[in-house]
């Protein structure tokens, strides 16, 4: 069986490229007929949602940090399994976010070794 190039995805792809290339300066308007221009998201940017993402894992880390501080220094109300608890959210927090940073550097090379 051959692989073939799924248009769909391709297209997607090249309107990504494209918007990229417009956030640096382009003009945003395609002159040649019958081509609509792209509709602009307002809605939140990338690197806001990975920043608040990063922010989130951060402060589980910290609350997990905190927590098993408290336990160790025999401070009431905490118990033994809620520092667990906290340590596997830690834990599952940071390996999720490490996924996702993979998984953009995978996507990088990739679109960095398309053929022009």
């Amino acid at each position: 069986m051959t692989d073939r190039i799924d248009v769909n995805r391709l297209l997607v792809e090249m309107r990504a490229l494209k918007s990229q290339t417009q956030a640096f300066g382009a003009t945003g308007v395609d002159s040649r007929p019958g081509v609509a221009p792209l509709e602009q998201n307002n809605g939140p940017r990338f690197n806001e949602v990975l920043a608040s993402a990063v922010d989130k894992v951060n402060e589980v880390q910290q609350a997990s940090k905190s927590m098993g501080n408290a336990y160790l220094k025999g401070e009431p109300g905490i118990d033994v399994t809620d520092v667990m608890i906290a340590s596997q959210k830690a834990s599952v927090a940071f390996e999720s976010m490490v996924q996702v940073r993979n998984k953009l550097v995978e996507a990088y090379r990739d679109v960095m070794n398309m053929p022009i």
